[in-house]
Order: structure tokens, then C-alpha cells, then sequence
């Protein structure tokens, strides 16, 4: 990279422009560890973490450091040069630690599949330290899948190169879909194999390591709170509590029960509207433990998860749930709500009167209910003002859930394929079904029954939309700003991985600058947004997954 005719290497660091740093020059900040009590053990192994919030923990060096991928968007958040030098390559491989920092790996536990499972922590998760940047916006920069920490119980730290490039699609796919979430800064291969079991039936076998960094503001999770309040580490867990307010939540400071109460409600109202978006664009998160669940609303921790190719509720993508369907697409709601209780549960041992927490728990509900009728209306391209709602619309809204699994419907090509349609136009029922026909998996084995089902909503539909103040056109943008037609599809992100695998940089990078425009039409792309081809319907890696990684 060069400003001017000098390379950004070559100029001191008072003269590079402000958000182009290398990574030497960062301002690194270490709140966190200053902040919390530590783990008093410094020696990096597997053991029970008592009345501390992290351990101290130094990434493992990898033998054959590679970087695939830098995401220029998330180095502006850190004012960081996106220029690949030998030092920025072993930062981010976890080879070489940055003076001034202390890497450390948090202490959390969690409910998993609704059962309590005691302490877990950063298993293969490090953070190497706090950056703030110019505009005084602070990111913990952290590395998955660094090497074993005082968590990892009986792993090894690592992860592989496709659950690697899962995360560091998603995460940047979510964010330029306007979906709250931690983001990617690169992918580096390591040049060691990693021993794992992909569907967890007795076949283990070696792939190629990888790590990801991940920036968010903060990592916290629902489970950090609830650990040290199962434990009865009550001192422990007040200093969490106010370190919490004082950065994130400043208003509530003083860390009063009506401030616990009032923070607490904040974190209902933003999981509440994280639902809503994963709704919107169809994403299914896989494993909603209160460990993966962030304080601030992110989606965070990226394992097991899937895009709604096909529309239906029960879909999970993780074959570890594949029998209680807890995590599936449909569920994701309540499953936030429950998760919300027993951090609520956690927060109540600050406080005397546990009513107010009731109250913020029962605004989630309040919150996501109004907020996802929005979203369902928006979708359609449909406004309602305030106290004037249409009364077609609840009935209208209720009967699209047979439309679109009575005949198997992709999510996606639905919505963009309904903003495309005339108003206007007097079409027969054969004719509206047939217009809808790119958004249908096989429309030509649709029974006759399907087809009086569908068409009959699409007329009620398009005589709704002809009451909207708005022109087609101006509808069909409406709906296409809310609607995205490039979304992660699981068979798209597995071609990616294995090209990857083979060698071939260039097909994560145009997956990327596919995704960074989720919504745009892009000319020559339409392989991105096509329907999931049938060889993928049962394919690993294309349906569902293991949290092998």
C-alpha cells in the first residue's frame, strides 16, 4: 500500500495518516485485566478457575503462518494499515506477542441445551488486548483457535480451516446485512494439521488449522455473569456488574438494583431486537447457549450455523440438536427468553426486589412482538401508522406461514421474487403461481392444493399493497433494502471452503465482495443467490453440522 510514492512501511508514525497504523504503533489498552480480578496461576493448564474473571494465557506458536484474508473495513475500526507485513502475520497467528499487551482468555459458564454446565471459559479463544482508535472507540481484538488455555478441558485449543472460514464469512456477511454481531478481522492458515470428527460418527481425521480474529467491543457473555453468581462469588460478580455498566452502559454507573434492573432491561430490549434481525434474514445461530448469548446483543460465536435455504421452523443445523430441535430456526425466540431468565436469575443476587428484573424480562417479550410485526410488514413492503393498522394485516400475515411451507419455498428468492410483482396486474391463479415459480424448489410437481393455497395470498396480498401510498417501483425498493438477495448459503460457503482447501484464494474473496452488497443486484453473481441444488439437500457441510471445529 503507498501514500504517495512511499510505502506505508517506510513512513514514521507520526506521519502515517491516523487510521493507517502498522500494527506496532496501535494504542493498546488492557481495561479489562486492570479492571477484573485474574487468575493468581499463571501457568497455562487445564484446572478450575476460582473468584477470577480471565487467566493469563499466551497463544501457541503455528509452524507455517499464512495469511488468506484481511478484511480492510474491520482494520479501520483498529486505525490499522491493511498491509500484510511479516510482523502483522505473526501477531495474527498467535507466534509473536505486541509489547504492552497481557493475552488472556476469559472464565464464563453456561447453560448448554438448557442444563447448567459449570464452568467452561475461552477453550481456544484468546484475547491479545484492547485497541482504541482515533475516533476513542475501543475493540478487543481476540484469536480463535490460538492453542490450548486453562479452559479447553480436554482439547486442543486449535480449529480447523472450515469452521474458521465459517466464522470469518458470516460475522462480515451479518454486518453488511445490518445484523448486530463481532466482526473479522483475517484468516490465517497454520500450516499443521488438526486432528477432528466431523459429524461426530468414529471418523476422525486430519485437516489444516486455521485462526480467525475476532474484534467486538466486548466478549461478555450471559454466561460470565451467571458463573460467579452460581458460585456464590458475589464480590467477584459486583465487580463485573460495574465494570459492565461504567463502559458500556454508562448511564447506569452507580450500580444501584435500579441500575442493575435498568441495565438488565437493556440487554432484553437489544436480544429482543437481535431475534428479529436473525428472523429477517433467516439465520440460524445452532447453539444458543447462554455462553454464546453477548451482553451488548451481538451474535456472536459463529459454530454450528445455517441459513434458511428452504422455509421451516424445525430446521436446525447442528446434528447435536438434531433431536430436541431446542436451537431450531423457529425457537429462537423463546430460546432468547429463556436464556434472558437465567441471566436475570444471575444479576438478582444484587439486588433485593427481583419485580424490576421481571418487568425488564417481560419488555423482551413487549419488544420483540411489536418489533417483529414490523419487520413481517416491512418485508412485504407494507406500512402501518400508528393506531391505524389495516385489518387484513394480522390475518394476512398469519396465513404466510402455510404459503410459504406448503410447497418447499426458498426464504430468500421469495421476498426478492414477490417485490417484483405488478399490482396491478389481473392475473389468474396459474398465472401468480407461475410468477412466483424461481422462488419454489419444484413448482412443477406442485400438487393443485398448494396452488389454491399460494395464489389466493398472493391476490390478497397485491390488493394489499395497492392500498400502500407508493408506486410498484417504489415498493419493490422498499422491500429490496429489507430483503436481502446474497445471503451465506450453506452450499455456497461449502464450494468456498473447498476451493479454499485446494488453494484458491481468489473464491473467498469474491464470496466476500459478493456479501459486502447483500442487497444490490450484481451482474454475473446470480450463482451466489441460486436456490441449494439438490446434490447438497443431505450433504455435510450443506445441511447440517457437527460443533466439530
Amino acid at each position: 500500500m503507498t501514500v504517495g510514492s512511499t510505502t506505508v512501511d517506510e513512513l514514521p508514525v507520526d506521519e502515517l495518516p491516523v487510521d493507517e497504523l502498522p500494527i506496532e504503533a496501535l494504542r493498546i489498552r488492557s481495561r479489562f485485566v486492570d479492571t477484573l480480578p485474574g487468575d493468581a496461576v499463571l501457568s497455562n493448564h487445564r484446572r478450575t478457575v476460582l473468584d477470577a474473571c480471565y487467566s493469563r494465557t499466551t497463544p501457541t506458536p503455528v509452524s507455517a503462518p499464512r495469511l488468506e484474508a484481511l478484511v480492510p473495513e474491520v482494520a479501520a475500526l483498529l486505525d490499522l494499515a491493511p498491509v500484510e507485513t511479516p510482523t502483522l502475520i505473526e501477531v495474527l497467528a498467535g507466534n509473536r506477542v505486541l509489547p504492552g499487551t497481557t493475552p488472556y482468555a476469559s472464565c464464563y459458564g453456561g447453560h448448554q441445551f438448557g442444563s447448567w454446565a459449570g464452568q467452561l471459559g475461552d477453550g481456544r479463544a484468546i484475547t491479545l488486548t484492547e485497541i482504541e482508535n482515533s475516533r476513542g472507540e475501543s475493540w478487543e481484538v481476540q484469536l480463535k483457535g490460538a492453542g490450548p488455555t486453562p479452559y479447553s478441558r480436554r482439547a486442543d485449543g486449535r480449529a480447523v480451516l472450515r469452521s474458521s472460514l465459517r466464522e470469518f464469512i458470516c460475522s462480515e456477511a451479518m454486518h453488511h446485512l445490518g445484523v448486530p454481531t463481532t466482526r473479522a478481522l483475517s484468516l490465517v492458515t497454520t500450516g499443521d494439521q488438526v486432528v477432528r470428527d466431523l459429524l461426530y460418527d468414529g471418523n476422525a481425521a486430519p485437516e489444516p488449522g486455521a485462526i480467525v480474529c475476532r474484534v467486538a467491543p466486548s466478549f461478555l457473555r450471559f454466561g460470565t455473569f451467571e458463573l460467579h453468581a452460581t458460585r456464590g462469588e458475589q464480590a467477584t460478580l459486583r465487580r463485573l456488574v460495574n465494570f459492565t455498566l461504567e463502559r458500556f452502559f454508562p448511564r447506569h454507573a452507580a450500580g444501584t438494583p435500579a441500575d442493575i434492573a435498568a441495565f438488565f432491561g437493556e440487554v432484553c430490549r437489544r436480544t429482543a431486537h437481535l431475534m428479529v434481525e436473525w428472523m429477517r434474514v433467516g439465520f440460524v445461530h445452532g447453539v444458543m447457549n447462554t455462553d454464546n448469548m453477548s451482553i451488548l446483543g451481538l451474535t456472536i460465536d459463529y459454530g454450528p450455523y445455517g441459513w434458511l435455504e428452504s422455509v421451516d421452523p424445525n430446521w436446525t443445523p447442528n446434528i447435536t440438536d438434531a433431536s430436541g430441535r431446542r436451537y431450531r430456526f423457529g425457537n429462537q425466540p423463546q430460546v432468547a427468553h429463556w436464556n434472558l431468565l437465567q441471566l436475570g436469575q444471575a444479576l438478582a443476587v444484587l439486588c433485593d426486589d427481583v419485580a424490576p428484573l421481571e418487568a425488564a424480562l417481560a419488555d423482551y417479550v413487549t419488544t420483540f412482538t411489536a418489533a417483529y410485526r414490523r419487520m413481517q410488514l416491512a418485508k412485504l413492503g407494507l406500512t402501518e401508522q400508528p393506531g391505524q393498522s389495516e385489518p387484513d394485516d394480522d390475518q394476512l400475515l398469519h396465513s404466510l406461514a402455510s404459503v410459504l411451507t406448503v410447497i418447499e419455498t426458498d426464504m430468500t428468492l421469495f421476498y426478492r421474487t414477490l417485490a417484483a410483482l405488478s399490482s396491478a396486474a389481473d392475473a389468474s391463479p396459474d398465472e401468480l403461481f407461475t410468477a412466483m415459480r424461481e422462488a419454489h424448489y419444484a413448482p412443477d410437481a406442485a400438487s393443485a392444493e398448494a396452488i389454491t393455497q399460494v395464489a389466493p395470498w398472493l391476490e390478497r396480498y397485491l390488493a394489499r399493497a395497492r392500498r400502500e401510498d407508493c408506486t410498484d417501483q417504489e415498493r419493490r425498493q422498499r422491500m429490496n433494502r429489507v430483503n436481502p438477495l446474497y445471503v451465506p448459503r450453506n452450499y455456497v460457503v461449502q464450494l468456498t471452503i473447498e476451493r479454499v482447501e485446494a488453494g484458491d484464494r481468489a473464491a473467498l474473496a469474491e464470496l466476500l465482495d459478493v456479501l459486502r452488497r447483500p442487497y444490490d443486484e450484481q451482474p454475473g453473481r446470480a450463482a451466489y443467490a441460486g436456490k441449494r441444488p439438490e446434490w447438497a439437500r443431505h450433504r455435510a457441510g450443506c445441511s447440517m453440522l457437527s460443533c466439530s471445529s
